[in-house]
C-alpha cells in the first residue's frame, strides 16, 4: 500500500502530468464548492418554504445539491480541457480569446438545459458579468424590493445561448479583466479555476485544496 501511495504521489507532483491532473482537481473543487454553496441554501429554502413531507424535502435538497455540484465539476472540467486543447493547437500559447471560447463550449454543454438550478446559476453569473461593466466605486451596494408580478420562464432555445454567452463572458473577464469581477465571485472563480492548477502532494490534489 505504501508503495502504491508513493507512486501516486510521484505522479501527482510530476510536472509532466500537471495539465491533465488539473482537470481532476478542477472537478474535485467544483464538487466541493457546489456542495458548500447549494446545500445550506437548499436546506434553508426547504425549511422555510418547502412543501410536502420531510422525506420529499430531503430528496429535493439532495437533488439540487447534486446537480449544482456536478454541474460545476463538469463545467470546470470542460472549460480547462478546452483551454488545454486550444493551447496545444496553438503551439503551447494561450490566447485571450481561448477563455471565451472554452467558456462558451462549457456554458452551452453544461448549462444549456433550462431548469431551476441552471437558471439560478446562469442568472447569478450573468448579473456579475453585467455588474463588471459598471464603473468601480467605494459606495455600498443598494437593493430594491422585488415586484409582485408572476414570472414567465425564458424560451428554452434562447436560454441555451444566453447561458453559453454568460459563462463565456464570466471566464473571459476573470482571465483578462479580473479587477472588474465582484469580489465574492472572484474568490469563487479563483478556487475553481486557479487553485485547481496547484498542488504539491496526493493529499493536496484530492483531499485538501491547499
Amino acid at each position: 500500500m505504501s508503495a502504491l501511495l508513493s507512486t501516486l504521489s510521484d505522479i501527482a507532483t510530476n510536472p509532466a502530468y500537471h495539465d491533465y491532473l488539473a482537470l481532476l482537481k478542477g472537478a474535485r473543487n467544483g464538487i466541493v464548492y457546489g456542495v458548500k454553496v447549494r446545500f445550506p441554501h437548499a436546506l434553508l429554502m426547504a425549511i422555510l418554504f418547502g412543501r410536502g413531507s420531510w422525506q420529499s424535502r430531503g430528496e429535493n435538497i439532495f437533488r439540487a445539491t447534486k446537480q449544482h455540484a456536478l454541474n460545476l465539476a463538469k463545467f470546470v472540467t470542460i472549460y480547462k480541457a478546452a483551454l488545454l486543447l486550444q493551447k496545444k493547437l496553438n503551439s503551447g500559447v494561450q490566447r485571450s480569446a481561448d477563455t471565451f471560447i472554452a467558456g462558451l463550449i462549457g456554458g452551452y454543454v453544461v448549462f444549456g438545459e433550462r431548469n431551476a438550478v441552471n437558471e439560478q446559476m446562469v442568472l447569478y453569473v450573468c448579473s456579475r458579468v453585467v455588474a463588471s461593466f459598471i464603473p468601480r466605486a467605494s459606495a455600498p451596494y443598494s437593493s430594491t424590493p422585488s415586484s409582485g408580478v408572476k414570472p414567465i420562464p425564458p424560451d428554452a432555445a434562447t436560454f441555451s445561448f444566453f447561458a453559453a454567452l454568460s459563462w463565456a463572458a464570466a471566464v473571459w473577464l476573470f482571465a483578462e479583466r479580473g479587477e472588474t469581477i465582484q469580489p465574492g465571485m472572484f474568490s469563487s472563480m479563483t478556487y475553481l479555476y486557479r487553485d485547481s492548477d496547484h498542488w504539491n502532494s496526493l493529499r493536496t490534489l484530492l483531499w485538501h485544496n491547499k
